[in-house]
Formats: C-alpha cells, sequence, structure tokens
C-alpha cells in the first residue's frame, strides 16, 4: 500500500507540474492586471545606467560585444558601460581594446577593465556593481546582442515606476528544433509569470535593476539571474518582462554543452528553491503559486520522475495500471537514450523533443545530485573552440553520443544507489562483524586525462580487506587467495558487490559506468614505463566501475596481466569512438558484467 501511494503521488505530481500548472498559470495570468507600461517617459527623465559584462576568455564574440555597446541609444552622460575582463587566458582584453581604438569616440561611454586573476562570475559582479553610482545598472553576457533600443526601453519603464527589475525575451538563432520549442515554452510561462505577480528570475543575457536595491550575492550563487532579482522581488516589488526587448544569443549551444547548462539549472534550480522560500509566501498568492507550483516543484522533479519509475516497476505485477505506467516510462526513457546517442535515430519524428526531455531531467538531476552532496560549484567557464576533446569533461566522445553516454551513467548509478541503500545494512554489519575497520574503503586512483592535465579523485568501494592490509608492505597488488582478503570481502568481490558504492563516484562524474580500471598512482608511474602506451588508457576516456578488460580478465596481480589488459582498454576507446557504437558496446559489456555477479565469477 505504501508503494502504491508514493508511485501515485509521483504520478500526480508530474501530471500537475508539466499539465495542470501551465493551464492554471495561463487561467490566472489572463485575469490579472499587467504592470503599467510607461515607455512614453521622456529621454530627459531617464535615470542614469551602468551597464555591466563580465567576460572570462570570450575572444569570439568581444569585438561584436563592444560594438553592440557602442551602439545602444541612451542620453549622453547618462549612460556607462564596464566591460570586466576576468583573468582571461585568451584575446579577449586585446581584441576588446583593439575594437575600442576603431570606435573611438562612439564607445567613450565604455570602460574596459582587466583582471590578472580569475575571480570568479560572482566576485565580478559584487566588485563591479559596487562601484557603481548610477540609478539603475543592467547586466549582460558578451555574447548576447542588444537591440539599440533596449535600455532606453528599460529606462523608460524605471522612471514611472519602482519595480524589482527587467529582463527581455531570449532568442537563440541557432537553437535545435527541441530547444526552441524549449525556449518557446519559457518565454510564455515568463509572460504568464510577468501577469500574475512577477516572473520568476532574468535572462542571464540581458536584465536591469535599481542599484540602492542590490544587496552583494553569495560566492557559492549558481544562478545570479534568479537569485538577484528574486531578492529585490522578495522586498514587495514585482519584475517586469518585456517581450518588445528581444535579445540574441549568438553563441549556440552543442548537445553537450546545452545538458552541462542543464546540469548548472538543476543545481541552480535546489538552491534557489532553499535561498528563496520566504517566496512561499501565502500573503503574495500568485508568486507563492508560481514558486511552489513551478520552481520549487521543478527543482524536485528529477527525483520524482525517478521514484515513479522505481515503484511502477516494483508494482508492474500487482495491477495493468502500474504495468502500463511503468512499459509507458520505459519506453519513452529508452527512445530519448537511443535519440541522443545515434544519429539516424534522432531524425524519426518526435524522437529529438523526447531526447532532449530526457537528457534534460537527467543532467538536471545529476546537477541537483551534485550541489546536495556538496559537490557542486559554480563554474565561470567559457567552452573551447570544437576540437577532439570537445566533449564535457575533454572526452573522447563529444556531441550527443557524450551527451548520451553521461544521461546512461546517471540512469544506471541512480539505480546502483537504490541497490546500495537496499543492501548496505546486511553488508555493513557483515563487514564490521567479521574484522575491525571502517566500512568503507577510499583510495586514490588516476581518473580522466586531458590534454591538460592527469585527474586524481578517490574512490569508495565497501572493504573487503582487513583494515592494516597494507599497513607493513605498502601498495602492492591482490594475490590469488591473498590472506588479506576478509570471508565476507571474498563474497563481495566475487559478487562484484563491493563496486556499488562507486556509484556516488559516477554521480559526481570521476567515473564512468563503463571504461578502463582505475589504477593507483603508485603504480602508475612504474606501468608507465614497462608498458608501451600505458598511460594513452584513460586519454580522454573516464574509468570505470566496469569494463571490456574488467569482464574478460581477473584482477591485476602483475605487470603481465596489466599489459593484457591495455590492450582492451584501447580496444574499448576506438569502439566508443566509433558513430553509434557506444551504446552497444557499453550495454553488452553490462550485461557480461552482470552475469559476472550472478555467477560470483568475479574477484
Amino acid at each position: 500500500m505504501f508503494a502504491e501511494t508514493v508511485c501515485l503521488v509521483s504520478f500526480g505530481l508530474v501530471a500537475y507540474h508539466h499539465l495542470v500548472y501551465p493551464v492554471a498559470l495561463r487561467a490566472l495570468a489572463r485575469g490579472a492586471t499587467a504592470p503599467a507600461d510607461a515607455s512614453g517617459a521622456e529621454r530627459s527623465d531617464l535615470p542614469s545606467i551602468t551597464l555591466i559584462v563580465p567576460a572570462h576568455n570570450e575572444e569570439r564574440f568581444i569585438a561584436a560585444k563592444v560594438r553592440n555597446c557602442a551602439e545602444l541609444d541612451y542620453p549622453e552622460g547618462r549612460l556607462r558601460t564596464v566591460i570586466v575582463c576576468d583573468g582571461c587566458t585568451d584575446e579577449t582584453v586585446e581584441r576588446a581594446q583593439a575594437e575600442l581604438d576603431q570606435l573611438g569616440e562612439r564607445a567613450a561611454h565604455i570602460t574596459l577593465v582587466a583582471h590578472a586573476v580569475n575571480r570568479g562570475k560572482v566576485a565580478v559582479l559584487n566588485g563591479a556593481i559596487a562601484e557603481c553610482d548610477s540609478g539603475l545598472v543592467a547586466l549582460s553576457d558578451a555574447s548576447a546582442e542588444l537591440p539599440a533600443d533596449a535600455l532606453a526601453k528599460a529606462g523608460s519603464r524605471f522612471a514611472r515606476n519602482p519595480y524589482a527589475f527587467l529582463t527581455g525575451v531570449y532568442s537563440m538563432p541557432s537553437a535545435t528544433e527541441a530547444q526552441a520549442l524549449y525556449w518557446r515554452y519559457q518565454t510564455r510561462l515568463k509572460q504568464d509569470e510577468a501577469a500574475l505577480d512577477s516572473p520568476f528570475g532574468a535572462h542571464g543575457a540581458f536584465y536591469v535593476f535599481p542599484r540602492a536595491r542590490f544587496t552583494p550575492l553569495e560566492r557559492d550563487t549558481i544562478n545570479d539571474d534568479v537569485i538577484l532579482p528574486m531578492r529585490i522581488v522578495e522586498s514587495g516589488l514585482r519584475g517586469v518582462y518585456d517581450a518588445s526587448i528581444v535579445v540574441v544569443e549568438r553563441e549556440g549551444d552543442r548537445p553537450v554543452d546545452d545538458l552541462r547548462r542543464r546540469q548548472r539549472l538543476g543545481a541552480g534550480a535546489i538552491q534557489q528553491t532553499l535561498r528563496l522560500r520566504s517566496l512561499a509566501d501565502p500573503r503574495r498568492p500568485g508568486l507563492a503559486f508560481v514558486f511552489l507550483s513551478g520552481k520549487a516543484l521543478r527543482a524536485i522533479m528529477p527525483f520524482v520522475l525517478l521514484v515513479m519509475l522505481l515503484t511502477s516497476l516494483a508494482l508492474a505485477s500487482a495491477s495493468p495500471f502500474f504495468a502500463f505506467l511503468a512499459f509507458a516510462q520505459v519506453v519513452v526513457y529508452a527512445v530519448g537514450a537511443m535519440g541522443m546517442s545515434i544519429p539516424q535515430f534522432s531524425n524519426l519524428p518526435g524522437v529529438r523533443p523526447i531526447a532532449y526531455l530526457v537528457g534534460g531531467y537527467s543532467a538536471a538531476g545529476y546537477g541537483a545530485l551534485r550541489y546536495l552532496l556538496g559537490g557542486y560549484r559554480a563554474p565561470w567557464t567559457r567552452v573551447a573552440a570544437p576540437s577532439r576533446f570537445s566533449g564535457a569533461d575533454d572526452e573522447l566522445l563529444t556531441g550527443s553520443a557524450a551527451a548520451g553516454k553521461r544521461a546512461l551513467d546517471i540512469v544506471v548509478a541512480s539505480l546502483g544507489l537504490v541497490a546500495l541503500a537496499i543492501l548496505f545494512v546486511p553488508i555493513a554489519l557483515a563487514i564490521k562483524f567479521e574484522s575491525k575497520g571502517p566500512i568503507f574503503y577510499r583510495q586514490l586512483r588516476v581518473g580522466l586525462r586531458t590534454p591538460r592535465e592527469s585527474r586524481l579523485f578517490y574512490l569508495t568501494k565497501f572493504r573487503t580487506m582487513r583494515s592494516d592490509a597494507e599497513a607493513k608492505s605498502g601498495a602492492v597488488w591482490a594475490t590469488e587467495r591473498d590472506p588479506r582478503i576478509t570471508r565476507i570481502g571474498n563474497f563481495l568481490r566475487k559478487s562484484r558487490l563491493d563496486e556499488l558504492p562507486q556509484c556516488l563516484d559516477v554521480l559526481r562524474g570521476d567515473m564512468s559506468i563503463v571504461g578502463p580500471r582505475p589504477e593507483r598512482p603508485q603504480f602508475f608511474a612504474m606501468l608507465e614505463r614497462e608498458i608501451p602506451f600505458y598511460s594513452e588508457r584513460t586519454y580522454g576516456v573516464k574509468p570505470g566501475i566496469t569494463g571490456l578488460a574488467q569482464v574478460e580478465l581477473p584482477y591485476d596481480s602483475s605487470v603481465e596481466d596489466v599489459r593484457a589488459k591495455v590492450l582492451r582498454d584501447h580496444a574499448y576507446a576506438l569502439h566508443v569512438s566509433a558513430p553509434g557504437k557506444w551504446l552497444s558496446t557499453d550495454l553488452g559489456i553490462m550485461f557480461r558484467t552482470f552475469a559476472v555477479m550472478i555467477l560470483g565469477k568475479g574477484r
């Protein structure tokens, strides 16, 4: 009965958020009074304004942004533009200065500030806004093109009304079909939110707010374009969504870049829900409705979807309804995963929107989980120009293949954590009863290698050896019938259950479900000397919980064992780098791993 209730509640929340809420919001917005349009204010009444453009490695867009700022129409002497270059390592500063020199007097209101050390976007905003003495502050991205009258329209609004903030419509000409559909949906929601009370957050490409209302942002703020304006809304003011100001985003998202953005939004959504919880105040019912039904519920939606899937699968044999619900979800997720990973399949009608939705929720859930586990840091990076390592985290896979593999990792690791939750108590008790020491064993391993660095991380497993196993010998390989391995440890190794905690390492992004085995740094240098091309085994490929080498060969006990595995690691890299091959390769290795677990053939 409990599982049925949880499943039905989850299903109700999903249906409410995606179907009922947008319709109810539209109905309520039609009956609400929209903010007055004071666009007819005289130019002499327009308040002073400072436009701040934070930039980090924006060499592709900065010259066009400088020209765009120079073309903005605003009364002379009332506009100041500050372009803040934050520790740029490319030619952003040089190209911006060259454009300023060429524009001459037309760019007299533009100041270029270059910080030698990268401080982060939040620090840039806090510092730059603190130095403003204007009535209004406008923030804009370096890759966004503003219409010439954007500031004049915003200033005209604020000249007559004390608004919390103003933002415009976000346009992305290079968007895919799925992205365009998503942004049309978001635009309609923001218009309805604004009509009911206030749009929940602004578009980071361009928004304006009163300088006097600004309070410094916390250093770990993820989405400044939500936290900053909504903190002003908390004071009792409302925001404006001006559909006549169309801001064009010149940078197109590749699929993997879009998923990274959705990870940030997922983490930011959790942070916003926690930090802006006062917006659920019933004294502002419209805003409370938007916050609870829209933003807060959206923040936890990836977890709601996962709970609905797991409970419906568990109840599939109980009734036709739960069986159909489970079947429908499996089909949707399968179509989404195939749409992200197989280009030919994604061209079928209706597949791309499903793939975008599944990938988006997977990425958002991953970002939210990282934030809750304390592993998410607000990024301030610019995507490099396409290269061999142009996928997420410089991986060998790029584009939709990288996005699909990451989505599969998140789904399988999440299911692994469910198994971990079920098995944790009996495994933990067995480990503690047999030998003294911790339940988990953490060990430093070599992770993904890129053209710039070799990454290290701490791998987490159930402890299978005595806690003093290497106290006298130091780091050594395990051997056949190793006396250091406990009886429960031997069972855990044969069944591969000792690997379950590594699902957390996968969700953190340190590992993949399938990939080469992560090696200990103590052995890495020695193996690199002994085995040709050893170091390239994780070049652009994250290490995995399981892999081709792991399912075909036993644990390493000598250099020769490793030599045999290296060949399979490189063979795996060749397979996954072939278009459309990674999914069948990874699924095949996963099925073989399950067979090893069931038959107890692990070591």
